[in-house]
């Protein structure tokens, strides 16, 4: 009988884990790719690599500058950024210590201290990155750190009404094009900020880069994934606005994220609408979509999702007005059950 391979589990730091019984003990190997994952637990498994060598004599804090320097080429610049902050911000109480001094009540004191501060989220995306780093070179560590329990957010959208207002305030400002790019394709701010006008064919806008604030500055990359990357059809009224747009370089639209959250803003404020976040706008495109019943398929591909998870947990949020009607329907529903027989 063929032997089951081990299934890769995908962590909050985005690598993968397998995990193999090894002389009764349950040893974990992580990697960015889920095959290579797979492969090593196999190898490991099988005694074609050593389970137990010697961990590189490093303290955490030059481990994880080392991982980071890694991983540098294929990983986004933003993402890059952001470890370096972790490395910089995050990991004070246990930097100076050797990975091979490094033990499980000293990451779960470490962890308790940093969930003080910080949300259970950026806990687990801390922990994650850490695991990883102890993955490539401890491998035969393996951590069992509680985590503070995450918190469900409710994403807020705007109502029917406050796009509306928004849309309205919005219009003849520089912010406009930008906004309902948001509003009517579901567009990230990086993925506007990445467009080109050889993006732009007259009828449909190719997504294939983005931009996002690096080390450095802004940088411009790739999509954030293969199913990034699409054509979406453009509406008349973005047609016509595009048509009439400056063109001003190469980029559509030329300022800053900083720029478009600023302005957003203020188009709230001048709508007389409560603050949303520019990125609540590709929520409330998600939202349509699903009160409109249009299959996650579609929405996938529109959105750029390669799963529908992100779309089913983060995005899919009924507008208000929807849920009153389907409320009505409900009750309607079992009013008339109550009606005695005529």
């Amino acid at each position: 009988m063929k032997k089951k391979l081990p299934t890769p589990q995908k962590l909050p730091s985005g690598a993968y884990r397998c995990q193999v019984m090894i002389d009764g003990h349950r040893v974990s190997v992580v990697d960015d790719d889920a095959k290579t994952a797979q492969a090593k637990a196999v190898a490991l498994q099988a005694g074609i690599v050593e389970q137990n060598k010697t961990p590189v004599k490093m303290t955490v804090s030059e481990a994880l500058d080392r991982y980071i320097e890694s991983k540098n080429a294929v990983l986004s610049p933003s993402t890059i950024y952001g470890y370096k902050k972790i490395s910089k911000n995050r990991i004070k109480e246990i930097s100076k210590i050797q990975i091979g001094e490094l033990t499980q009540e000293k990451i779960q004191r470490w962890v308790n201290t940093l969930a003080k501060t910080k949300s259970p989220k950026t806990v687990a995306d801390t922990h994650g990155l850490i695991s990883a780093v102890l993955a490539e070179y401890r491998p035969s560590f393996v951590l069992r750190t509680t985590l503070p329990q995450k918190v469900k957010h409710e994403i807020a959208i705007p109502s029917e009404s406050e796009v509306k207002a928004i849309m309205a305030a919005c219009i003849g400002t520089k912010y406009e094009l930008p906004i309902m790019l948001a509003i009517w394709l579901g567009l990230r701010e990086s993925e506007i900020l990445g467009l080109t006008w050889d993006s732009f064919d007259g009828e449909n806008l190719r997504i294939s880069k983005a931009i996002v604030i690096g080390e450095d500055g802004a940088v411009e990359k790739g999509t954030k994934s293969y199913s990034g990357t699409r054509t979406i059809r453009v509406p008349q009224y973005l047609i016509d606005l595009l048509n009439t747009y400056p063109h001003n370089g190469d980029h559509i639209v030329n300022m800053s994220g900083k720029a478009i959250y600023s302005g957003f803003s203020r188009i709230c404020e001048k709508a007389g609408i409560t603050h949303y976040r520019f990125h609540d706008l590709r929520h409330l495109n998600a939202s349509v979509m699903l009160a409109s019943g249009i299959p996650d398929k579609y929405s996938m591909k529109r959105m750029g999702h390669a799963t529908s998870n992100m779309l089913k947990t983060v995005y899919q949020h009924t507008i208000k007005e929807k849920e009153k009607q389907y409320d009505d329907t409900i009750d309607s529903y079992f009013e008339n059950l109550m009606k005695p027989d005529k």
